[in-house]
C-alpha cells in the first residue's frame, strides 16, 4: 500500500485525558505547537468534532435530495505542500473560505456523502476525497493522499476516536505525546486513543525519544511495532 509515513501527536494530561479546555490549561501547553512542527508532516488530520469546534463555521449542511455519491472519488481543488484534512464521515460541516498562505482543506469522507454536499465543497473550492461504502476506507485514502496529492508526511492531531481509526487500521507509524504537567481526573473524558473494543489487544511501541521542559511536560515518542 503506498501511504504517507503517518504520526499520531497530542497534548495530554499526565492520566491520558485530551479535552482541549483541559489541555490548554496544563503547564507545558506553550511547547504543543513546536513539537507539532518538529515532526515536519504539513498535513494535519482533525476529527469532526475537532473540527466543528475549532474550524468549521456554526451550523450543518442541509440536503435537499440526498443522493449518495456512491463510489469512490476525489477533487483536487488545490496544489499544496500540506493540507488541513477533516474526516467528516457524512458530509455535515460548513466552512469559510481559507486565507491566503494557509493551508488548504481538504475534506474525507464516506460514498454515503450526498452529492449536493460534494458540490458545496466544489463551489467552495475545497478538495474532498470520498471512499469506502459506509464509513471511511481510511488505507484506500492513504493511498489517495500519497498518490495523488503528494503528502509524504502527515499528522494525526484528534480526537481519540479518529487516533484510534488510523491505530486499529495499522496505518500509524509513531505515536508523539506531548504529557503535560497536571492531571484530568473527570469521568468519562476523552483519552489520546478511545472507542475501540474493549476486547482488543494492547499495542506494542518502542520508545524513541524523550525529552523534557522547565515546566515539567515531558515529549514522549514511539514507534508502533508492526507484525
Amino acid at each position: 500500500m503506498n501511504k504517507p509515513y503517518i504520526v499520531c501527536h497530542m497534548m495530554a494530561s499526565v492520566d491520558g485525558r485530551i479535552d482541549c479546555a483541559m489541555t490548554e490549561q496544563l503547564p507545558g501547553v506553550q511547547e504543543y505547537y513546536a513539537t507539532l512542527d518538529a515532526l515536519e508532516a504539513p498535513t494535519r488530520v482533525s476529527g469532526r468534532v475537532t473540527a466543528e469546534l475549532e474550524m468549521a463555521r456554526p451550523g450543518a449542511f442541509q440536503s435537499e435530495h440526498h443522493t449518495p455519491l456512491g463510489r469512490t472519488a476525489f477533487s483536487k481543488a488545490a496544489e499544496a505542500e500540506g493540507y488541513e484534512v477533516v474526516v467528516d464521515t457524512h458530509g455535515t460541516l460548513l466552512w469559510d473560505s481559507v486565507p491566503e498562505g494557509e493551508r488548504p482543506l481538504l475534506i474525507l469522507t464516506s460514498e454515503q456523502v450526498s452529492r449536493e454536499y460534494l458540490a458545496y465543497l466544489d463551489r467552495s473550492r475545497i478538495s474532498w476525497i470520498a471512499c469506502g461504502a459506509e464509513r471511511i476506507d481510511l488505507p484506500r485514502a492513504c493511498d489517495i493522499l500519497a498518490q495523488d496529492f503528494g503528502v509524504k508526511r502527515m499528522a494525526v492531531v484528534g480526537g481519540g476516536h479518529v487516533n484510534a481509526g488510523f491505530l486499529a487500521a495499522g496505518l500509524l507509524d509513531e505515536v508523539s505525546v506531548l504529557v503535560g504537567a497536571g492531571v484530568d481526573g473527570r469521568g468519562g473524558q476523552p483519552a489520546v486513543f478511545d472507542g475501540l473494543p474493549a476486547q482488543r489487544p494492547v499495542t506494542p511501541l518502542t520508545l524513541t525519544g524523550v525529552k523534557t521542559y522547565d515546566s515539567g511536560a515531558v515529549w514522549l515518542r514511539y514507534r508502533t511495532v508492526h507484525d
